[in-house]
């Protein structure tokens, strides 16, 4: 049977669940694993990767290695064929599929590396791995995901690949981006020939919004990605994370409510150590364990999902992107160009930055500024978000989830208000 996760999150009638898991060394990085089949909950594994790798310098990952340096993920191309598979030995299989990931813009020889022990799930995109995570020109990123995707679907064995794109910055960004670029990174593996994709969305500030989300991200996969077995992933807020365990713990278990409630098949799961350092193997294991019990314990959603416009303006983005060109490398490198995808607080040299988002009295994620997006102009004109603004709402969930109070709005515009769940 296949390695294939999308055909294990298929099998399973649980939301599956997986931890963000790292390890420098063979036996360190074997043994989370090892832990993680242990558990006996539905689960994938994962193989994290440092950040030399990313990068491509893997002679500094070797380096570190040599000298005994402290990584913060598994440099799988400068440990090689051999080392990978001792770590994966009687480990991953069909009833335990392993990703890979990495967060690359550069992903060929981490593709490659896979292929030599493998494994044939990993996720990314050319644009989510891109613009928030370094300085390689987008057009630089494209290329080189469309290299990375042909070398996928070209295997014998079937791929699957996540897109990042529902998780841009982690944070105070208006979900119908996050939808959009997760979508058309999707529809750009579908137009290199693979066939089994997850399409990714990061937990907000606002829960009645984010299963609006997840319902437009639904709705435009199933138009957009014909013949194309897919399914929705869920990460636990990607943002600044409560400090106090109890806090991180309230948060992980709405993001696993969240994922039942909005047709997630799995889920990315964070732990209580994640404002402080690494977390642990157990700490792994006992927010999988927690996201696996409430889940179990949480019905899905029913009736309608109140539409607010979110849908419309996702959809808006994908078309008016899908119209620039053919090729949706090409459409992508273009859009950004022109401004019609533009991420707020985005620095890289190729994002305009004339967006700008703010939360709104009832913490829902707005448009502040639409700069040149193809959406309507926002009656009032563009808002003013200072410094001390970004910050506030920076640190809006980790307040609520942490202090359990709501404070008096913030005076003049805009106004900045943590809202309920």
């Amino acid at each position: 049977m296949s390695h294939e996760l999308g055909a294990f999150v298929r099998r399973s009638a649980a939301l599956v669940v997986q931890p963000r898991m790292g390890f420098a060394t063979a036996g360190a990085m074997r043994a989370g694993l090892a832990a993680v089949r242990g558990a006996g909950l539905p689960a994938v594994g994962t193989i994290t990767l440092d950040s030399y790798t990313r990068v491509g310098d893997h002679a500094a990952a070797r380096r570190a290695l040599d000298g005994g340096r402290p990584l913060n993920g598994f440099p799988i191309v400068a440990h090689g064929p051999a080392v990978t598979d001792a770590v994966l030995d009687g480990l991953a299989g069909p009833d335990f599929p392993v990703q890979v990931r990495h967060g690359s813009a550069v992903p060929g020889d981490i593709v490659r590396a896979m292929e030599r022990s493998g494994l044939v799930n990993t996720e990314g995109g050319p644009v989510s791995y891109c613009l928030p995570y370094g300085r390689t020109p987008l057009a630089e990123s494209v290329a080189n995901w469309r290299r990375a995707a042909d070398l996928l679907a070209a295997r014998d064995e079937v791929c699957h690949v996540e897109t990042f794109g529902g998780c841009l910055l982690g944070q105070l960004c208006p979900p119908a981006l996050l939808v959009a670029v997760s979508v058309l990174e999707a529809v750009f593996f579908r137009q290199r020939g693979l066939r089994s994709l997850s399409l990714s969305y990061a937990q907000q500030t606002n829960a009645a919004q984010d299963l609006e989300a997840l319902a437009a991200l639904r709705s435009l996969a199933t138009r957009l990605l014909p013949g194309v077995r897919w399914h929705i992933v869920l990460y636990t807020y990607m943002g600044v994370f409560p400090r106090s365990e109890s806090g991180a713990l309230r948060l992980i278990a709405d993001s696993a409510r969240l994922a039942v409630r909005g047709g997630a098949a799995r889920i990315i799961v964070k732990t209580s150590a994640e404002a402080h350092r690494i977390p642990t193997v157990e700490e792994n294991l006992r927010s999988l364990r927690l996201v696996h019990d409430t889940a179990a314990a949480t019905g899905p959603g029913t009736g309608p999902v109140p539409d607010t416009g979110l849908a419309a303006e996702a959809t808006a983005l994908v078309e008016a992107v899908l119209s620039l060109d053919p090729d949706v490398g090409e459409a992508l490198i273009l859009a950004f160009r022109l401004g019609l995808l533009d991420v707020p607080y985005c620095l890289h040299a190729d994002n305009a930055g004339r967006t700008r988002s703010v939360l709104d009295s009832r913490g829902r994620l707005r448009w502040a500024s639409v700069g040149r997006l193809p959406l309507p102009r926002l009656a009032s004109g563009a808002r003013r978000v200072g410094a001390a603004d970004l910050l506030r709402m920076l640190s809006a969930v980790e307040r609520r989830y942490d202090h359990h109070h709501q404070p008096a709005p913030l005076t003049g515009a805009p106004t900045l208000v943590e809202g309920t769940q």
